[in-house]
């Protein structure tokens, strides 16, 4: 295994953690509930890393996962 698959393996790990944790907290509080666009963005960055691979297959899907994270953020300012 080289250097940069140790870097997926470790951020796919670390990822899925985050997303246990977004699961397990958001029963208890109903106001902070993940959106569908935030896991929409939270698929397309998860995706980005696992095609990383093909430089602008794996960059394109991440950047629309920043993208739709950013949409979600301005809206739930605006509400």
């Amino acid at each position: 295994m080289n250097t940069s698959q140790i870097y997926v393996a470790v951020s796919i790990v670390v990822l899925a953690l985050i997303a246990l944790l977004v699961l397990f907290r958001g029963k208890s509080r109903k106001k902070n509930r993940l959106t569908p666009l935030a896991g929409l963005a939270f698929g397309f960055i998860f995706a980005g890393i696992i095609f990383g691979d093909d430089r602008f297959i794996g960059y394109s899907l991440l950047g629309i996962g920043v993208i739709l994270a950013v949409i979600d953020i301005f809206k739930k300012i605006k509400e």
